[in-house]
């Protein structure tokens, strides 16, 4: 099944706006250092368990679950909604109570991304005009929302010798599939903005088809119950 999301105008100059934001707020996490990263409730502690994976929604190119690994979980395949981390830290992430890990056909969002079983890791990035930049080896996520902000690539090895990585912003993201990433510009433009450019805590998703102001706030409620919209 392919997924193809392409990024209307108005929402492109909206990601320009939206670039001109502090970045003070929040922090980038690398998909290495979620790994394994402990959970603890309010309750507890003790760490209740440690990150195994991501479930990541293509659609929105965010991550709204954790698959766990631990002991004190009774849950065969415990998954965790990021709305119920009330805090992520270099201690770890803290919900309040072991109550909240979910089963992961207990909320129908988290159960399609699942079923799409997307990995942005290991797909080839290219540019609009077809150059191949890569592949991705790892990418950054916001620390307030969980959003990916940064695709780290790969170089392949005859343009490794002189940049044997590539970080490209979200923003440069305009369509995927399920093989790539499609950017819209060229490696040198890409990598003279990445130069210039930190990652925001206010970024506007370009995956929206609402036109929404740069700074409004674009997240949906959470899910609490397997009901179908």
């Amino acid at each position: 099944m392919l997924i193809h999301f392409p990024i209307s105008p108005r929402s492109l100059e909206n990601i320009e706006k939206s670039f001109c934001t502090s970045y003070n707020l929040t922090m980038l996490i690398s998909a290495d250092n979620l790994i394994n990263t402990p959970v603890f409730s309010m309750q507890s502690a003790n760490a209740i368990g440690f990150i195994s994976s991501a479930v990541i929604d293509p659609t929105s190119l965010k991550i709204i679950a954790f698959y766990l690994d631990g002991a004190l979980i009774n849950k065969a395949t415990p998954i965790l909604d990021v709305s119920s981390i009330r805090e992520y830290s270099s201690i770890g992430i803290v919900i309040d109570s072991i109550d909240e890990l979910v089963s992961p056909t207990d909320v129908i969002k988290i159960s399609k991304a699942i079923n799409l079983n997307f990995n942005p890791i290991g797909l080839k990035v290219e540019t609009k005009k077809g150059s191949h930049l890569g592949r991705t080896i790892s990418y950054n996520a916001s620390s307030d929302n969980f959003q990916i902000l940064q695709i780290i690539v790969k170089r392949p090895l005859i343009k490794s010798f002189t940049d044997s990585e590539l970080t490209i912003p979200r923003k440069e993201i305009v369509e995927i599939t399920d093989h790539k990433f499609i950017v819209k510009d060229e490696e040198d433009v890409i990598k003279k903005r990445a130069t210039k450019e930190d990652f925001i805590p206010n970024f506007v998703n370009p995956f929206r088809k609402t036109d929404a102001p740069a700074h409004a706030h674009t997240e949906e409620e959470p899910e609490t119950q397997p009901t179908e919209v």
